[in-house]
């Protein structure tokens, strides 16, 4: 798994600079080969940060990456250029500003980037089943907003995370999402006795348009199943693996 970063790209934000990185083009090794960009993985410091220069240089050269310290919450902050020591506790993250390049990290969570275009502000969230259910996306938006977006020109695009077919749950998390919504039920399906196949990603697609985005792009790309493309948590602990990698997700505003 060397060679160029692998990119994924949304036609919905063609305009911005954007990708959703797999986990090709990095300088990992062993079960974080190759482009294994998670601080918290247990991984070589310094091979880390070289994978995450080598992201950020694909998608904007030059730009900073922040990146925040994530929780499963539904936090938003505007993004800084902060030490990658002092990144602060959250799940999102927005900037109008030119020349600095967010960053969410995955292994089966949902990213999604966010562009509004006309005012220059973009934004990134990751939302795994709790964060997602606690509306990260919506603070996202929100933050956006008070940055000068309009969620009426938003454009957000859904990258690699774990699909319905990979997604098995149980009964306290199909509990959670249908009594908070019972219409929420329509993204599971019966699985084993007692447990649901879970589609989250549809589930975020929903609460974006829910929230007013009109153009919303699920990609498609099932982490746990594209081996060769994408780090996945559940995919490495089914099959005992010591260690996984993260992937980035990333998007800024040109300079």
């Amino acid at each position: 798994m060397t060679g160029p970063v692998a990119l994924w790209t949304s036609p919905l934000l063609s305009h911005i600079p954007h990708g959703f990185a797999g986990r090709r083009g990095g300088v990992s090794a062993g079960a974080f080969a190759s482009l294994n960009v998670g601080t918290g993985s247990g991984e070589d410091e310094a091979l880390v940060m070289e994978n995450r220069r080598r992201a950020a240089d694909a998608v904007l050269p030059g730009a900073v990456l922040a990146s925040v310290f994530q929780v499963h919450g539904r936090e938003c902050v505007v993004a800084d250029a902060w030490p990658i020591d002092a990144r602060p506790h959250a799940d999102a993250l927005v900037t109008d500003r030119p020349g600095l390049l967010l960053g969410i990290l995955t292994a089966d969570c949902v990213p999604v980037l966010f562009a509004d275009a006309a005012a220059n502000v973009v934004g990134a969230a990751h939302a795994g089943w709790k964060g997602a259910l606690a509306g990260v996306t919506d603070a996202t938006l929100e933050a956006m907003e008070r940055l000068g977006a309009d969620r009426a020109r938003i454009s957000a695009a859904i990258g690699p995370c774990i699909a319905r077919a990979s997604y098995e749950v149980d009964r306290p998390l199909f509990d959670a999402f249908t009594g908070a919504d019972p219409e929420s039920e329509r993204f599971f399906i019966d699985g084993r006795p007692d447990r649901w196949q879970f589609d989250l990603e549809a589930y975020v697609a929903a609460r974006l348009g829910a929230a007013g985005v009109r153009q919303v792009e699920a990609m498609g790309l099932d982490t746990y199943a594209r081996d060769d493309d994408f780090f996945s948590f559940r995919r490495a602990t089914h099959r005992g693996e010591p260690g996984y990698g993260r992937q980035i997700s990333m998007i800024g505003v040109a300079a």
